[in-house]
């Protein structure tokens, strides 16, 4: 198995286990990650930190990979399984979104999220 999808794999099961540490040491120090909750991108390690603690706050996103694939352009494409809750229990979202990722020097250094059209 390649090593980048190691990685990748490893970013999804520290953040449905919300180890929140785990997953930044995947990351480079100047990650560019989608809010896809409230628009935009969040910079850096404390940008990340920052979003997702809010975010836990009030969701329960789970996010199942469910194909991994290299892109011709080196970038990674994941097929994924999003689950959301609000923190009452109430289901909010359950979609299939892919997530395109760029990796540098073994580490995640940019996120994007498409929506999936049948």
């Amino acid at each position: 198995m390649d090593k980048e999808i190691e990685i990748l794999q490893a970013a999804y099961r520290n953040f449905n286990a919300r180890n929140l540490d785990s997953v930044l040491a995947l990351m480079t120090g100047d990650i560019e990650w989608p809010n896809g909750w409230e628009g935009g991108y969040v910079h850096g390690h404390e940008g990340v930190r920052d979003y997702w603690t809010r975010q836990w706050a009030v969701l329960d996103p789970k996010v199942k990979p469910l194909e991994i694939h290299r892109l011709e352009d080196g970038r990674f494409a994941v097929e994924v399984h999003q689950i959301v809750h609000d923190r009452e229990g109430k289901l909010l979202a359950d979609m299939q979104v892919r997530h395109i990722y760029r990796l540098r020097a073994g580490l995640i250094e940019r996120m994007d999220i498409e929506e999936v059209t049948s």
